[in-house]
């Protein structure tokens, strides 16, 4: 790549860093019974990245925009809330970005994005109950009693949501993504 392509992905890359920073401004609850599992609209742009430049400077985009959100806004979750996003985030991206890599159709693009939230969905149940015990409190077999009525519900909706707003905005944004 020469220097000037170099350039121009790392300032769409700060972009979409600086965009998902915004988008973690959009957040809200999505169960009643677990106020404290919120959707973050900060994954959008992140996957939107892992898709246009990869799944390796797709993480680091989502890292650098978790980092600077907890630096800027210190979330009431602490180091905790950024474990678990940085959890999720990181199985979210790199399933979905190691597929869709492989898999560049819009086809590809739905398995991949299915692929990545099924891998949250999975990922987050023992996440769950090694850190929030610790962060809520709780006993291990709280955390357990949440699983079926929470926490795996809360994941496959966050995935749904996010699906549906990917596969909405990617393609809509790709060919600027790619121009160099």
């Amino acid at each position: 790549m020469k220097n000037s392509r170099k350039t121009v992905m790392l300032a769409k890359m700060g972009m979409m860093a600086a965009i998902a920073v915004i988008f973690s401004l959009i957040h809200f609850p999505i169960l009643p019974t677990a106020p404290f599992l919120e959707y973050e609209a900060s994954d959008i742009p992140v996957l939107i990245s892992a898709f246009a430049f990869g799944p390796l400077p797709g993480l680091v985009i989502g890292g650098v925009s978790i980092l600077l959100h907890d630096m800027v806004f210190a979330p009431s979750s602490g180091p905790y809330g950024m474990i678990m996003h940085v959890i999720a985030l990181a199985s979210y991206v790199l399933v979905a970005g190691f597929i869709y890599r492989k898999f560049k159709t819009k086809k590809g693009a739905v398995i991949a994005l299915i692929a990545g939230g099924l891998a949250v969905a999975a990922i987050m149940i023992p996440a769950n109950i090694f850190v929030t015990p610790h962060f809520m409190g709780v006993p291990v077999a709280a955390v357990y009693d949440m699983l079926p009525t929470a926490i795996i519900p809360f994941n496959l909706i966050k995935a749904t949501i996010t699906i549906v707003l990917v596969f909405i905005i990617y393609k809509r944004i790709s060919p600027f993504l790619h121009k160099w």
